[in-house]
């Protein structure tokens, strides 16, 4: 039997920035130039206002900078009771 990596899939900017800070990704700064490259290989095209209010809204997330160049940094890794959480609101909305 082969093991068949399932992707995870996200519908909205919220969802892509959690499913980065759960892949480490957040563990350096990242500029929007970073963030959006990231989501394009991952096959999401977001709008700048939706992408800008999820980064805006993610409680796990910290930024500099002034205002058109912003970075980003988790202000603590993603625990497994967080990936629960997050496995558990997803099952809920879909």
């Amino acid at each position: 039997m082969r093991n068949i990596k399932i992707a995870k899939i996200a519908k909205n900017a919220t969802n892509a920035l959690k499913i980065l800070w759960q892949e480490g990704f957040f563990k350096t700064w990242q500029n929007n130039k970073k963030i959006v490259d990231c989501l394009t290989r991952k096959g999401n095209n977001f709008s700048s206002a939706e992408l800008g209010m999820a980064l805006k809204r993610a409680k796990y997330l910290t930024c500099q900078g002034k205002r058109g160049s912003y970075e980003y940094i988790q202000k603590y890794p993603c625990t497994k009771e967080e990936i629960s959480k997050i496995e558990l609101i997803r099952k809920e909305t879909t």
